[in-house]
This record gives C-alpha cells, sequence and structure tokens, in this order.
C-alpha cells in the first residue's frame, strides 16, 4: 500500500481514508472499516489494541457527515450531461474526501488537499480521472495569497 516511511503521515491516513469510505460504499460498520483500513497491512498483533489517528477518523466520520451536503454541492460544480451516478466509485469517493478537507478543514491549504487526492487518484485510477478530480476540486480552492 504505502512505503514504510509514509506510515501515519497526512498522505497516507488520506489514502487510508479513502480506502475505508470506498468500503462504507457496499455497507459495513464505521469504526470496522476504518480500523481494517489502518490496520491490515501493518504487521500488529490482533490482540493489540489500536489506537486510531483522529486525522484518520476525523475524515472518514466528517465525509459520511456531510455527505449529502458535499454530494449537492458536486452536483452542482459538473458539467451538463454529468451526474453523481454517472461517475466511477473511485472518482466520486475521492471527490468527497477532496471536498471535505477543503471545506471543512482549515488547517489544510485548499491547493494541499488537492494534491494529495490527486496522487491517490493515479494510484487507483488513471490520469484520465486525476484530471477530472483536479479540475472539479480546483473550483473550490481559494488562493491564500
Amino acid at each position: 500500500m504505502t512505503k514504510s516511511g509514509f506510515i501515519d503521515s497526512r498522505r497516507d491516513l488520506r489514502e487510508r481514508a479513502f480506502q475505508a469510505l470506498f468500503s462504507l460504499e457496499f455497507e459495513g460498520d464505521v469504526l470496522d472499516a476504518i480500523h481494517f483500513a489502518y490496520t491490515y497491512d501493518k504487521a500488529l498483533s490482533e490482540e493489540k489494541e489500536v489506537n486510531l489517528p483522529a486525522f484518520l477518523m476525523n475524515l472518514v466520520k466528517g465525509v459520511l457527515d456531510e455527505c449529502s451536503a458535499i454530494d449537492c454541492t458536486i452536483s452542482e460544480s459538473l458539467k451538463t450531461g454529468w451526474s453523481l451516478e454517472r461517475l466511477s466509485l473511485v472518482d466520486k469517493t475521492l471527490l468527497r474526501l477532496g471536498l471535505f478537507e477543503i471545506s471543512y478543514f482549515e488547517e489544510t491549504p485548499g491547493r494541499v488537499a488537492v494534491n494529495e487526492v490527486i496522487e491517490i487518484a493515479k494510484k487507483y485510477a488513471d490520469d484520465t480521472s486525476a484530471k477530472f478530480i483536479n479540475g472539479v476540486l480546483s473550483q473550490f480552492v481559494i488562493d491564500e495569497a
């Protein structure tokens, strides 16, 4: 999944948030999905209790809590003829994650949130998706000058 030097970095946690959110599209318990996304590739004893990082928890729970508003905002920003239903599940999940971080995480500059989601898109989708996501999310970034 990620290089060992990046484990628990914000980039790694964003990717794990994406994985948890993606899996939740197929139902399941939120905490179980977060726990699995966080621990599945780590060499942890099953008996050991794991403290899930707050950043990861906040991303996943925040996207889920604000999903209706985020979906509405994304739908309004899509070009004519496009809808959320027409998007791939990967693209839709990444757009939700990126827009949540841009809109609700004041400590993350908008450009950083966009760039991080684009990197995840390149790994789980293709360059076309990455460009599409960049185009949609860039509409919501206010340049901090």
